[in-house]
């Protein structure tokens, strides 16, 4: 007879932590919730980010939650409980729950990194998670190139060991208050193949700029800047090289799932927000006898059990293999990043539509800027940008699972 436990029952809906970390982390998050909420719609209103807010979860060692607890954090590692926190902050405002994400999966990442990385990158790491564990680091990651740039951001030898980082980097939240990034570049050197790879760089490199150019749709808080790279010096010792660029590694789809899973809470709690709002405007304007009403609250309902279940799920997944290093890396990679896609693609659907379901219910007042559904509106869209994968990419990925690449039949 199988044995159902409290925390597998936790675990399958997303609704409480599973660790006393990670129930350590929610406590501290309620604390700062008010605060949260109550800066939200003129923040998104200014386009500014919460520095505030920041500033108080940096004190209660919120930034520094998902650092190992040996190197001064909190030690949250379950990214059930990592997805749940974001997911509470984002019912309070999204764009801070995005910008803390950068911060929480960073050092998630790093851990890892910590913990089976070769000693070069183990000590790069470290430093980074000890500076993250007192408070004093707050690390954003830069992904994408700008866009204009039409050239990856490289980096390329000085001839002493070192590097010079140039180009881009575009929708790098929490930048405002970054004191170091993680940049991913490729190397170039001449008559070799480009190096896929990290830099890490402070904020008062030489040739770094962080622009103030964010007036993003939605998110609008959340301080997803550009950034700059003008021949910026990198020591040997701060940059990491994983391999030839462009060429496809299974086993780097683990890495990926775990900076990036724990997002979906976000989404998922927009979507409980929008029905919270909804619920409660209805019980005051005392109109729950209509079918149509009763119907729409019904259907939000199943839809947000829908993406509890599948976020669920798939954290679960990521969570049991992400320390498993028995098994063959190329495989465990898919097994990770598989489920994640599939319960993205279900957020991405689903939330919106709850969203919109809210705003039906309201009514006319929703289409004004000024209320919280109109934010919910622009946010939730945020979440199809996300990589990865956007639609498309996720589309064939998840596709070739079953049918193979695109060109093979």
């Amino acid at each position: 007879m199988t044995v159902h436990t409290e925390d597998a029952a936790m675990q399958g809906e997303l609704l409480e932590p599973i660790t006393s970390e990670g129930r350590d982390l929610l406590h501290l998050i309620e604390t700062h919730r008010p605060a949260i909420a109550e800066a939200a719609a003129d923040n998104d209103r200014r386009g500014a980010f919460p520095h505030d807010v920041f500033e108080g979860l940096r004190k209660d060692g919120v930034l520094g939650a998902t650092v190992p607890s040996v190197l001064g954090g909190l030690g949250v590692e379950r990214m059930h409980d990592v997805s749940l926190a974001l997911l509470r902050v984002a019912e309070a405002d999204a764009s801070t729950a995005l910008a803390l994400h950068m911060q929480l999966s960073r050092a998630l990442t790093l851990t890892y990194e910590w913990r089976t990385g070769p000693a070069h990158a183990r000590a790069l790491a470290e430093r980074l998670l000890r500076g993250m564990g007192s408070g004093e680091a707050v690390v954003s990651t830069g992904v994408k190139d700008i866009p204009r740039d039409r050239r990856p951001t490289t980096l390329t030898p000085t001839g002493d060991g070192g590097w010079v980082l140039s180009g881009g980097k575009t929708l790098v939240s929490m930048a405002p208050i970054a004191t170091d990034f993680a940049v991913y570049a490729q190397t170039r050197v001449p008559g070799q193949r480009p190096q896929s790879g990290m830099a890490v760089l402070t904020r008062q490199t030489p040739g770094l700029t962080v622009m103030d150019n964010w007036d993003g749709l939605g998110m609008r808080a959340s301080g997803s800047v550009d950034i700059v790279f003008e021949d910026c010096p990198i020591a040997a010792e701060d940059v990491v090289l994983r391999g030839p660029a462009g060429e496809q590694d299974l086993a780097m789809l683990a890495g990926q799932t775990v900076s990036s899973i724990t997002m979906l809470g976000i989404y998922t709690g927009i979507a409980q927000s929008a029905r919270e709002i909804a619920v409660s405007t209805l019980l005051r304007r005392g109109a729950t006898g209509a079918a149509a009403a009763r119907t729409l609250v019904a259907e939000m309902d199943a839809r947000l059990f829908t993406m509890r279940s599948a976020v669920a799920a798939a954290l679960a997944r990521a969570d049991r293999l992400s320390y498993d290093d028995t098994g063959d890396p190329q495989k465990r990679g898919p097994a990770m990043m598989t489920p994640f896609q599939c319960a993205k693609m279900v957020v991405n659907q689903l939330a919106p539509a709850v969203v919109f379901d809210a705003q039906t219910l309201i009514g006319g007042a929703s289409f004004s800027a000024s209320h919280p559904l109109a934010r919910l509106h622009r946010d939730v869209r945020a979440g199809g940008f996300m990589q990865p994968y956007t639609f498309v990419d996720a589309v064939d990925y998840l596709s070739a699972q079953a049918l193979g690449p695109v060109g093979n039949g």
